[in-house]
C-alpha cells in the first residue's frame, strides 16, 4: 500500500515518515510539502537507511501521488505556541487546511482511499474534511487523543515503575482541553490500576494533568512534539494496511455514540482496512460520560463558528 504524508517537510510529517520506515508495512511513502526541495530532501534521507530496514519505495514530490495512494496522511499545519491551546489555532489553520483538501481533490483520490487528519485542531479538522472530500465518512479518521492516549499509558507506566506495554488506560473525547481520562478500565496487564501497588485518586489527578500539558510541555522544552505523534500515526496506519480492526482512541464523526451526534471527536473506535469499522459504546462510569458529552458540546460551538468560514 502507498501511504502519502502532507506536510512532510516539517517536524511531525517527517517523523511520520521515519516511524513508518522503520514499521517497514507500506509498500511505499511519498514525502509531500509546499518545499519540495525539503520533501525529497528528507525522502533521499530515508531512502539511504532502507537496506538495513525494509525494501520500500520513499518519494518526495507533490500532488501527483495523491491518485495512487491508498493512505492519505494530512500532517501540515502551523505549530502551536507554547501558551495556545489547540482550539486556539482554529482561526490559522483552517483556510490552510481547506486549500489543502481542495488541493487533494482535485488531484483526484481514490475512492477507496483512507485520510488521516492530523493536522490541529484535530477534531474541527476531521469534521471539515469528512464534509469537504467526497468520501464515504468512515474513510475519514482524525488521529484523535490516540498520542494522548500514549502518553497517558507512558506516565503512568513511569510512576509505578510498571511495563509501558502492559499500561492500559484510554483518552477519550476531544485532542485538546476536554479531553476525558477513561479510569473504569485502565489497568497495568490485567490488574486494575485502582488495585495497583502506589495507586492513589491524588496520583490519578497529577497524572492527567501532566498529560494534558504534555503537549505544551515539550513544545516548551524543544519546539515541538515529533517522534511520539509519529509513533501514533504510525499505530493508526499500520492498523489500516494489516486490516487488524484493532480498538483505538481515533477522531470520527459521531452519530449517536454515547448519545454524540455532528461532531468529530474520539470514542473506541475499531480500525481497519475500511477505516472506521464501528465505534463501540463501551460501558463507562457516568462522569465519564458526562465528560464525553460535554466534550462534544464544546467542539459543536466552535464547528459553529467555523463552518461558516469555509462554505
Amino acid at each position: 500500500m502507498k501511504v502519502s504524508i502532507i506536510g512532510a517537510g516539517g517536524l511531525v510529517g517527517s517523523c511520520a515518515a521515519y516511524a513508518l520506515q522503520c514499521g517497514g508495512l507500506a509498500r511505499e511513502i511519498a514525502l509531500l510539502d509546499v518545499n519540495v526541495e525539503t520533501a525529497v530532501g528528507h525522502a533521499l534521507d530515508l531512502q539511504h537507511g532502507s537496506p538495513s530496514v525494509a525494501d520500500q519505495t520513499i518519494v518526495g514530490g507533490g500532488y501527483e501521488h495523491i491518485p495512487d495512494s491508498d493512505i492519505i496522511c494530512i500532517t501540515a499545519g502551523l505549530r502551536r505556541k507554547p501558551d495556545e491551546s489547540r482550539l486556539d489555532l482554529i482561526n490559522r489553520n483552517t483556510d490552510l487546511f481547506v486549500q489543502i483538501l481542495r488541493d487533494v481533490k482535485a488531484a483526484g483520490p481514490k475512492q477507496s482511499a483512507i485520510v488521516l487528519v492530523v493536522s490541529n485542531p484535530v477534531d474541527i479538522l476531521t469534521y471539515v474534511a469528512a464534509g469537504m472530500l467526497g468520501l464515504p465518512t468512515k474513510q475519514v479518521i482524525g488521529l484523535g487523543t490516540q498520542l494522548d492516549t500514549i502518553r497517558f499509558c507512558s506516565l503512568i507506566a513511569e510512576e509505578l515503575k510498571a511495563p509501558p506495554t502492559q499500561t492500559k488506560a484510554l483518552i477519550l473525547g476531544e485532542h485538546g482541553d476536554t479531553m476525558v481520562p477513561i479510569w473504569s478500565s485502565a489497568a497495568i496487564g490485567s490488574l486494575p490500576l485502582e488495585k495497583f501497588p502506589g495507586w492513589t485518586p491524588a496520583l490519578a489527578n497529577q497524572l492527567f494533568t501532566r498529560t494534558r500539558g504534555s503537549g505544551a510541555e515539550v513544545i516548551k522544552r524543544k519546539g515541538g512534539a515529533g517522534f511520539a505523534v509519529g509513533i501514533a500515526i504510525r499505530d493508526v496506519i499500520d492498523a489500516v494496511i494489516l486490516d487488524r480492526k484493532c480498538l483505538l482512541p481515533v477522531s470520527s464523526v459521531q452519530s449517536g455514540c454515547y448519545g454524540i451526534h455532528d461532531v468529530a471527536l474520539s470514542v473506541p473506535t475499531v480500525v481497519g482496512r475500511a477505516g472506521v469499522v464501528d465505534q463501540l459504546e463501551i460501558d463507562l462510569w457516568p462522569k465519564e460520560v458526562q465528560g464525553l458529552r460535554a466534550s462534544g458540546a464544546a467542539l459543536r460551538k466552535t464547528l459553529d463558528t467555523v463552518l461558516p468560514r469555509i462554505k
